[in-house]
């Protein structure tokens, strides 16, 4: 097996199997995923792996190899690009603090989402209220009830009757 090492030394060649084992490791450590639940994504995202091959590409001596459908199959599993996959591991931050990162990432796009969805709501009660508008102040006191909060009940029925746009 080659050597991912440049001329004998300590510093990763650029693009590396080692590298994409590292990443693999690190990637399934920052997601709190086992090696049985990676195998079991990998093969689901069309690549039949086991719970064995995942740790032998993490830790066998010799390490197992990563063919292209295998690397693939990772960079779709963890959502990079192939290029990322097989880029030496970021310095200067732990599993931890990858893990801290990954879920301020995935809250981030949670709450985009919800942005999204309270947009479209916003817009369809909207236009629900043009169309009926004798239901306007039902539909704030529905919002009272729903919310429990005054302050925030009025900005969104105001939103509504704004004909779904924000302030």
């Amino acid at each position: 097996m080659p050597d991912d090492r440049v001329s004998g030394g300590e510093v990763p060649l650029l693009y590396s199997e080692g590298n994409v084992a590292a990443r693999v490791a690190l990637e399934r450590e920052v997601r709190g995923w086992s090696t049985t639940e990676l195998a079991e994504r990998v093969t689901k995202a069309g690549v039949k792996m086991n719970q064995t091959a995942v740790w032998r590409i993490e830790n066998g001596e010799p390490r197992r190899r990563i063919n292209l459908d295998e690397a693939l199959a990772f960079a779709r599993v963890f959502e990079l690009p192939l290029e990322e996959l097989m880029s030496p591991p970021l310095e200067g931050i732990d599993v931890d603090g990858r893990r801290l990162v990954q879920e301020a990432v995935e809250a981030y796009y949670e709450s985009r989402d919800a942005q999204d969805r309270l947009h479209r709501a916003v817009v369809a009660t909207a236009e629900y209220v043009q169309a009926h508008p004798d239901a306007a102040r039902a539909i704030h006191q529905q919002c009272l009830r729903l919310m429990g909060d005054e302050r925030d009940a009025h900005t969104l029925t105001a939103d509504i009757e704004a004909g779904g746009h924000y302030r």
